[in-house]
């Protein structure tokens, strides 16, 4: 239960700065704002962010039960997580998050925020091939190894 409680104060605080907080002022800063009414637009961005949210939830669940961690660098998972979303692709909650963020872009048709994707994937990538990978392979050794042979980075297949 400890376990859960950490990892959800660690994706509370992920989702609320990352998710929200650098989102909202990239809107309030270019000006935009909700729109007026809902239309098609409105409504695909609206499930694009909700499909983004469950993959995210979905990786939060997989730390606690699988790895009995969290996804906090600081309070890694004990075991390697090769399961639920992990199975498809080796970062899904990083591409939840862009899922997620891409669809309020969507929703706020806010090219700014489609940017803010942009630099949070490429800063994301960075991050996951100078210390994530590497900290991986020291901490699981041929069992990542594995892993990373049979599951994409970020998309579904090896390598």
């Amino acid at each position: 239960m400890f376990i859960l409680i950490r990892a959800l104060t660690y994706a509370t605080l992920f989702i609320g700065f990352v998710l929200i907080a650098v989102p909202a002022r990239l809107l309030a800063a270019s000006g935009l704002a909700r729109p007026e009414e809902i239309g098609p637009q409105q409504i695909a961005g609206l499930l694009v962010l909700a499909a983004g949210g469950l993959i995210v939830a979905a990786c939060v669940l997989a730390f606690v039960t699988v790895g009995k961690g969290t996804p906090f660098p600081l309070d890694p998972p004990r075991n390697l997580v090769a399961r639920g979303p992990y199975a498809i692709i080796r970062n899904p909650m990083y591409a939840g998050a862009a899922i997620a963020m891409s669809g309020a872009a969507l929703y706020y048709g806010s090219w700014w925020l489609f940017g803010y994707v942009v630099f949070f994937f490429t800063v994301t990538h960075l991050f996951v091939v100078t210390y994530e990978e590497p900290t991986l392979r020291e901490t699981f050794g041929e069992a990542y190894a594995e892993y990373r042979a049979g599951v994409g980075r970020w998309w579904p297949g090896g390598v």
